[in-house]
């Protein structure tokens, strides 16, 4: 019989690619959504749905009985607040564990959280993120996995879209610090790797997952990436620390104006502003289950080019 995989986050930009990497890898894939309608990231995808969220234990008990694997990557990236980041991202894990632990049979479950979780005091989500993964030690059925994706880009991300706006419009601000390094990788290379790992034995091993440059991007490189992509050329814009973080401050007073929740927070601020997003080797997960094989020049390309498809940047 064909294998069962059980999916929270599924509707979201990088749930959506983990569901298509599960499928081409011979899974059969249950997801947890809030509503019953068409995602259109979903579009030829064949799974089934359990209608529910993170604080409804009886639709968490359904998602995860039979499965042979859990993949949450479910959570929230921007908040109102602490207490919300943590009902959620803390809440929600603890939550799934309480219905992994009441399975008759145990599960291997990978929880997706983000290389932010190294740098804990650096935002709420941050710290959000790194208490859920300490959150798995309450796993007392099978075995568990963290992956720690770095920055994800892609076709269908709308977080990101910004930057390609800016670099198609011939400018590219340059809000990180001068000498420091982001990692960056893009979906479908994540998603590959997240089903990779649905077919082993959860160890309790914490994998950081990047492209092939692992130990990062200067800005300056991102950009050129960006402006290749775009077709053009762009003018690159030093920002610094006081004007990323006053950027910050104003945004968080205008959408408290407007009843909006921003993703440029102060602690959004903070994490663009730390040096070191860059990888090692050594932490990634090994090479014989999962290599990256979208560089950065042709992710880049491949996501303008459909970005400019669906009318999201000018052709």
């Amino acid at each position: 019989m064909t294998r069962l995989v059980a999916v929270t986050g599924a509707t979201g930009f990088l749930g959506g690619y983990i569901v298509e990497a599960l499928i081409a890898a011979g899974w059969r894939v249950r997801i947890l959504a809030r509503q019953a309608r068409d995602y259109p990231q979903h579009a030829g995808l064949d799974f089934e749905t359990v209608l529910g969220d993170l604080a409804d234990r009886p639709a968490l008990d359904r998602l995860v009985d039979g499965a042979d694997a859990v993949v949450h990557a479910a959570g929230l990236i921007k908040a109102a607040d602490m207490a919300t980041f943590r009902a959620v991202n803390v809440g929600g894990t603890a939550n799934l564990i309480a219905a992994v632990n009441d399975c008759p049979t145990p599960k291997h479950l990978i929880l997706v959280s983000s290389m932010v979780a190294r740098e804990p005091r650096l935002s709420a989500y941050a710290e959000t993120k790194r208490e859920s993964e300490a959150a798995l030690s309450s796993l007392r059925r099978g075995g568990w996995t963290v992956v720690r994706p770095c920055a994800v880009y892609g076709p269908w991300d709308r977080e990101t879209l910004a930057i390609f706006q800016s670099a198609a419009r011939g400018i590219f601000p340059l809000a990180g610090p001068r000498h420091g390094r982001v990692a960056l990788i893009h979906a479908s290379d994540a998603a590959r790797a997240v089903a990779s790992l649905c077919g082993q034995e959860g160890a309790g091993q914490v994998f950081e997952l990047t492209d092939q440059r692992v130990e990062g991007y200067a800005w300056d490189e991102i950009a050129a990436a960006a402006a290749q992509a775009a077709g053009g050329r762009v003018v690159k814009l030093p920002l610094p620390a006081i004007a990323v973080r006053w950027a910050a401050a104003v945004n968080m007073a205008a959408a408290r104006l407007i009843g909006r929740t921003p993703m440029l927070t102060s602690g959004k601020a903070r994490e663009i502003l730390h040096s070191d997003w860059g990888s090692a080797a050594e932490r990634q997960p090994p090479p014989d289950l999962w290599r990256p094989r979208i560089g950065l020049e042709d992710g880049f390309r491949d996501t303008v080019t459909w970005y400019r498809n669906q009318d999201w940047l000018p052709k």
